[in-house]
């Protein structure tokens, strides 16, 4: 046998080999294949040409099984049981950029699914070449191990320590830098998802400088690099008021509130959710935010997109109105209370509906202005139908019955208050009949105390019950609860008003 009928038995066996891995990766790219791959034992026929001598058919084997181990958990496990990541990642560091993207991306998938197999990533020691692999010269293997790191990361505060462990936090801000937007994206992408889990680890990114570079690319055209970079702020401004304090002095302001105005949806939720992380924790941030006019641009972002897109700006409205009575006012004067309104009426999601519930009633428990201002707009009996809705979510359930209370409190309008006479339950009815108690009958009752009088305190009971029930709204009151056979409620209702009265008397007298 000659030396050329020798080497075209290697050659056959070469060819041979790229046509299966070939096959394997065609097949693979097919979601309705897997199982049946895997069935066939495709695993351990991949893992040796890994190891392959020929550069085309390692990449293609890798790039198989990412495919597999991207579709779910079992198959991710199966890699992980075939005791290939090792040899992936033994290999990573001496093979050429397009092996290292294809290796990169097995490990980004098997990573993916659960902190488990994400922890199996981690053991196999794939950080720390993940991290090297971030100072590549082709940016396209520095994306790959940016991905592969971010969903690792993303998991868990500990998962997220062993990627910051590994020092890749100072080499992903490098990597936002670089010119290519796919790179600059999945960096902050990363850098979101390393910040997110504690105060400790959003330091550890502040540390290395991130906010300013973030900062810078607000204004970015493309959309996608806006929607992370945003998100990557949020996350950090989320956890205290230091880290806040030090992405508003990022001079972001009034050049975010561009972001409210963006075509794309991502970006005006990305932008709420930014403006709504510092607004929460302190009245100066707050102040800060509405002399930028945040909130008027939120209120115009609220109203002119739907569903969850709505979601942050909502309980930005509802932050900064709960820090005090003239942030709260501030809301007002912007017009905010239309649009939460609305949120309440329009959207189908309860937990959409929650939030603008609990955000009307920090906007109306500060004072019987504030109280009136929300009072006036109508929405008190969509609370209470909402309230009392037995398909409303328990939490629905509970932001409204909040917002009721904290709104008929200090509402003195009375006009708002009528409609509700007929159908509120006893809990709500006691605070709408205190409210009636203290603005129609107060003045009266006192004018008719006499000082020095016997039984002050008795006498005053009486007269108060007298008076409430000669009047023309309580007759209404009394009657709408008898009819629907509520008359449990009534003695709640006098008892409420009688004791009003009585702590007056004891003032007057003494």
């Amino acid at each position: 046998m000659s030396q050329r009928q020798v080497l075209q038995v290697f050659e056959q066996y070469q060819r041979a080999r790229t046509q299966f891995v070939q096959a394997v990766a065609e097949l693979s790219a097919r979601p309705q294949n897997a199982e049946t791959l895997r069935s066939a034992g495709v695993m351990s026929l991949l893992r040796p040409l890994l190891l392959d001598v020929v550069p085309t058919i390692q990449q293609t084997a890798a790039l198989a099984l990412g495919r597999l181990a991207n579709y779910n958990d079992d198959l991710a496990e199966a890699v992980v049981k075939g005791d290939i990541l090792p040899q992936l990642v033994c290999s990573l560091s001496e093979q050429n950029r397009f092996y290292k993207k294809a290796a990169a991306f097995v490990l980004r998938a098997v990573g993916k699914h659960s902190p488990h197999l994400a922890q199996a990533v981690v053991q196999c020691g794939a950080l720390e070449t993940l991290a090297i692999c971030l100072e590549d010269f082709d940016p396209g293997v520095k994306e790959a191990a940016a991905w592969a790191l971010g969903y690792i990361a993303r998991h868990n505060s500990e998962l997220s320590q062993a990627v910051v462990d590994a020092g890749a936090v100072p080499l992903l801000v490098l990597c936002i830098q670089e010119p290519e937007i796919a790179l600059k994206r999945i960096a902050a992408s990363t850098l979101s998802d390393i910040s997110k889990h504690s105060p400790e680890l959003a330091q550890t990114v502040v540390d290395a400088g991130a906010i300013a570079h973030l900062a810078q690319m607000i204004l970015n055209p493309d959309a996608k690099l806006k929607r992370q970079v945003l998100s990557a702020l949020s996350q950090i401004a989320k956890h205290s008021v230091d880290l806040a304090e030090l992405v508003v002095e990022a001079e972001i302001f009034p050049v975010v509130l561009t972001c409210l105005k963006d075509s794309d949806e991502y970006v005006k939720k990305n932008g709420a959710t930014l403006i709504r992380e510092i607004a929460k924790h302190t009245p100066e941030l707050s102040q800060f935010i509405v002399n930028a006019g945040g909130v008027a641009a939120v209120i115009d972002c609220i109203g002119s997109c739907r569903g969850t897109v709505r979601l942050p700006g909502i309980m930005m409205l509802g932050y900064v109105a709960a820090h005090s009575e003239n942030l709260s006012m501030a809301v007002i004067v912007s017009k905010g209370i239309p649009p939460l309104c609305t949120c309440l009426v329009e959207e189908q999601e309860d937990h959409i509906k929650a939030a603008a519930a609990w955000a009307l009633g920090q906007v109306g428990r500060h004072t019987p202005e504030h109280a009136r201002a929300v009072a006036v707009a109508n929405v008190l009996p969509t609370l209470l139908s909402m309230y009392m809705d037995t398909h409303s979510s328990e939490d629905l359930q509970v932001k409204t019955k909040r917002a009721l209370k904290n709104i008929l409190q200090k509402c003195t309008y009375l006009p708002a208050l009528e409609p509700l006479l007929h159908d509120a339950p006893p809990n709500i009815m006691k605070h709408i009949v205190g409210q009636f108690s203290k603005s129609r009958f107060q003045e009266t009752f006192l004018l008719s105390i006499q000082p020095g009088s016997h039984s002050v305190e008795e006498e005053g009971r009486e007269r108060a019950i007298s008076c409430l029930l000669a009047s023309s709204s309580l007759a209404v009151l009394v009657g709408a609860q008898r009819d629907q056979g509520n008359e449990g409620c009534l003695p709640i209702c006098v008892t409420e008003i009688s004791s009003f009265f009585s702590s007056i008397l004891l003032g007057v007298t003494t």
